[in-house]
């Protein structure tokens, strides 16, 4: 899922069926930090834990 916030934000939002999460969990965020570099705010990956955790760069884990 991709949020647009105005004109020059862009977050986006994956979701895992899973109760952990790992760097390479975020492969498809940071494609698409990349591909919108300029507009992008963070990443974030809802699974299903209970943790909040940061992956560096505008990625984080959030539990659902």
């Amino acid at each position: 899922m991709i949020i647009e916030h105005g004109a020059f934000e862009l977050a986006g939002i994956e979701v895992k069926i899973a109760a952990t999460v790992s760097n390479s969990d975020f492969r498809g965020l940071r494609k698409f930090k990349v591909a919108h570099k300029d507009r992008f705010t963070y990443g974030a990956m809802l699974y299903d834990g209970e943790t909040c955790i940061s992956f560096g760069h505008g990625m984080f884990a959030v539990p659902i």
